[in-house]
């Protein structure tokens, strides 16, 4: 029961920490806390985006999943859903003001690899402490913005959350807004 519950902490923060990342305390680093002027991208095609409805009941039942998620949104800039199965539990947000480009920069991450998912700009990243829980997110641009996968294993070790969460989004990226 504790790894279990250890798990879960884990895995909630990371994602938190996910979208705190993007708030950031301003200035350049030597100590000027002077914003730099910032252009709002906007993710217009990702504004009408259901984070809720996005999987199809297929999808989600081959990956051990209920059909149904739940209401998971730790920060209000990153709504989003959580499906928790027996072995893992899969959550995905949406954020319309960021890019994968902009979480590289302004994220504290463990891991953060670059790569192209079905033609789009994503990233495989962790967070310091979440890769003993199988904590995993993979970040891919949607609509003008970004949108995050997070898969962390129910216990630890449970599922190699990195690979479960790569074989999500290599099946579902396709659909998602241009």
């Amino acid at each position: 029961m504790n790894k279990l519950v250890r798990s879960l902490v884990v895995a909630t923060a990371g994602v938190a920490l996910v979208g705190l990342s993007a708030c950031g305390t301003g200035g350049n680093g030597n100590g000027d806390t002077t914003q730099a002027p910032t252009t709002k991208t906007g993710g217009a095609a990702l504004e009408k985006f259901d984070p809720c409805t996005f999987f199809q009941s297929a999808d989600l039942t081959s990956w051990g999943l209920p059909e149904q998620g739940k209401d998971f949104s730790p920060v209000s800039f990153e709504p989003g859903c959580r499906w928790q199965g027996e072995k893992m539990s899969l959550t995905f947000q949406k954020n319309v003001d960021e890019t994968v480009a902009s979480y590289e920069q302004s994220g504290n991450w463990e891991r953060f690899d670059k790569k192209t998912i079905g033609g789009r700009s994503a990233a495989i990243a962790t967070v310091p402490g979440g890769g003993s829980t199988g904590g995993c997110n993979v970040l891919v641009d949607a609509g003008g913005g970004v949108v995050i996968y997070g898969v962390s294993g129910r216990m630890a070790d449970s599922v190699n959350a990195c690979a479960e969460a790569e074989k999500i989004v290599d099946q579902t990226a396709s659909r998602l807004p241009k």
